[in-house]
């Protein structure tokens, strides 16, 4: 009965401490349905790092080039609405596609010192802006 109880409590230990770790690691954002471009999906990874930054590890599928919209753009700008700092500027994605991939898709790897609260992709003319100008494509629930 000893042996049981411990192998047990083992379990549960080893099973809780693995939990507590995978969910101290970071946070996950998945993209809600999009009108504009139906097919897009997508998610953003989260977590920070030991400079008290934030890594935002985004990955979408499916996204249509901009200049393909009915609104034609030149580009996609990832954005963060950040908690107490406004909305800022995370990076611009581009879609790679090719012989090896199957769909449009864009990956953005970056940092921000700001504690991002959700997020959002803009239709843009250009990357290198302020504030969000052109319509939003996908957001974060």
């Amino acid at each position: 009965m000893k042996k049981s109880f411990k192998s047990t409590f083992l379990y549960y230990s080893v099973f809780f401490a693995m939990m507590l770790f995978f969910t101290s690691c970071g946070k996950k954002f998945v993209f809600n349905n999009s009108a504009i471009v139906p097919a897009a999906e997508g998610s953003i990874k989260m977590k920070k790092d030991k400079n008290d930054n934030y890594e935002v590890k985004l990955s979408v599928k499916n996204l249509a080039p901009a200049d393909n919209l009915v609104e034609s753009r030149n580009t996609y700008v990832l954005w963060a609405n950040t908690k107490g700092n406004g909305i800022k500027n995370l990076g611009q994605l581009k879609n790679e596609s090719g012989l090896f991939s199957k769909g449009l898709k864009s990956e953005l790897n970056t940092a921000t010192p700001f504690e991002p609260e959700s997020f959002f992709i803009t239709a843009e003319n250009k990357a290198d802006i302020n504030y969000p100008d052109g319509q939003v494509i996908l957001k974060t629930k």
